[in-house]
């Protein structure tokens, strides 16, 4: 079992409406955005005059122009949690951070957000591309608990919008930039409970979305919006089947925020009602692996004992997680 304390997240002040991606004229209208991927706005950490100008022709240089290192938006992210958590940065004791984009190939992000923090703790990060919050999960899950300190700090920082061509319609309507942080704990007991923390991989699909080092983000969209339905579906039914006795009214559900028409389906096909599916994609776009956390910070102040919370995620690698969030 893996204990949460707090939870925070940040998102970036600029918005891409989807009227600011029809003026960009690159073939795309409100209605056409809305009519195939449901999502309303998305946040950058880029200057939208620099989208503008140059519609991100050369990605290496948009670190001249961010509002926000990845860094800052993990430190924002963990600044509410420890609030919430109640809790002060020196008590954190690890941070591990994970991101599909890392703004650094060296060192660790973990390491950059610490230093934002103001904190000298063991670093490291924990990748799976959109999966990586329950990859994290599974290995707080899977560690002797006595190897870790008290609290540990996860982080899942996405700047997703420095990495899109926003000439090519079909990538840029989908992605957002977020971060979020957790306070976890092995050994110090709380009302919030992570089990049933579970990972897999497809490898030999790992080429069904990429980004190159020095390149855009690319997909093949059919492969990978079956297989995240398929994925998300049966994670659901799975962590449904391991709470037989949950209040079903308590039970709730978040995936990976990357497709609205994919969660619904995940959704219906669960049983899961409308009102029980969290889920901010509409309003945030794609945010990789910050997504589902994002959500489930979103929805921190209406948790009540006796709630459950699956969370399906999945990303590239192919990769799917599961996990079952029990308040008590």
């Amino acid at each position: 079992m893996v204990y949460l304390h707090g939870i925070g997240h940040f998102h970036p002040e600029n918005i891409i409406c989807n009227k600011f991606l029809e003026d960009l004229n690159i073939g795309t209208t409100v209605d056409w955005i809305m009519e195939r991927v449901g999502i309303e706005s998305r946040r950058t950490v880029l200057p939208l005059d620099y989208l503008t100008q140059t519609k991100n022709v050369d990605p290496r240089e948009t670190d001249k122009v961010r509002l926000y290192s990845d860094a800052q938006m993990g430190g924002q992210a963990a600044r509410m949690a420890l609030t919430r958590a109640g809790l002060k940065v020196e008590d954190i004791g690890m941070v591990i951070s994970g991101s599909s984009l890392p703004q650094y190939l060296t060192p660790a992000e973990a390491s950059t957000v610490a230093c934002d923090l103001g904190i000298d703790v063991p670093c490291f990060d924990i990748n799976s591309a959109c999966a990586t919050y329950g990859v994290q999960m599974r290995y707080l899950d899977s560690v002797k608990p006595e190897k870790l300190p008290p609290y540990i700090l996860v982080t899942n920082i996405e700047a997703a919008t420095t990495t899109i061509d926003y000439s090519d319609r079909r990538s840029a309507v989908l992605f957002g930039d977020c971060a979020t942080a957790s306070i976890l704990s092995t050994t110090v007991p709380s009302h919030k409970i992570f089990s049933d923390c579970e990972m897999d991989s497809k490898p030999t699909m790992w080429d069904k979305a990429i980004v190159p080092r020095w390149g855009y983000f690319s997909q093949d969209g059919a492969a990978v919006q079956g297989f995240a339905i398929r994925k998300t579906t049966d994670g659901l039914r799975s962590l449904l089947a391991s709470a037989p006795d949950a209040d079903k009214s308590h039970f709730f559900f978040i995936g990976h925020q990357a497709n609205l028409g994919v969660l619904q389906t995940a959704a219906e096909r669960s049983g899961v009602p409308p009102e029980n599916h969290w889920y901010n994609v509409n309003r945030f776009g794609n945010v990789g692996c910050a997504g589902g956390p994002s959500v489930l910070s979103q929805h921190w102040d209406e948790l009540r004992p006796g709630d459950h919370v699956a969370m399906a995620l999945v990303g590239a690698g192919l990769t799917w997680t599961q996990m079952l969030l029990t308040i008590k």
